[in-house]
């Protein structure tokens, strides 16, 4: 079960944990790091405090196994190269969630902010596929195109989000994109 703080938060508690684009960056922290081989609840329980989730996060492997079977799910929408394939992947994972469309402060400890989980102490898969699929139908709707994207780094299967104008985003990281960067000079010039 999921702990809920009855701390009032600070603004900054607000805008790091209940944004759509706070949700959705954490969703594409979660989505990489139950990709790797083996999660461990710790690995993950520190995503989710990098991502301003309140303490005690109290994760067990079968919620880690619940988590990494949604994070499959939700790299289809994030790897999506078309809005409408990304869209109707969504709309399948919309209808997999267990609750309706609510407005909840969780008892007052938060601002008023919707949910589609069952209840404020659903289950952590239960949480992660609605709060996820919450952002990224805003995302979809405001910006009207693809959330995310698939790294095209050699040996990466990292997603981004994709934000802002400007030229269409291709690496998880800047990292990643100096790697590619390097690797292609050395070819050419090798």
């Amino acid at each position: 079960m999921r702990y809920i703080r009855r701390v009032p938060p600070t603004p900054d508690d607000w805008s790091t944990r209940h944004s759509v684009l706070a949700t959705a960056r954490r969703t594409a922290a979660l989505v990489n790091a139950l990709a790797v081989e083996d999660p461990t609840p710790e690995a993950i329980a520190a995503v989710l405090r990098e991502h301003g989730e309140p303490e005690p996060i109290d994760l067990d492997e079968d919620d880690v196994a619940a988590m990494r079977a949604v994070a499959q799910l939700l790299r289809e929408v994030l790897a999506a190269t078309e809005t409408g394939v990304a869209a109707r992947e969504l709309n399948l994972l919309l209808a997999r969630t267990t609750g309706a469309l609510r407005l909840t402060s969780h008892g007052g400890a938060a601002p008023w902010h919707p949910h589609l989980d069952g209840d404020d102490d659903a289950p952590w898969g239960e949480w992660f596929l609605a709060s996820s699929c919450l952002a990224m139908t805003v995302l979809i709707w405001d910006q009207q195109r693809p959330p995310g994207g698939l790294c095209a780094a050699s040996g990466c299967r990292n997603v981004y989000l994709t934000q802002g104008s400007g030229l269409p985003r291709r690496y998880c990281s800047r990292r990643c994109a100096t790697r590619e960067r390097v690797a292609a000079h050395r070819r050419a010039h090798g």
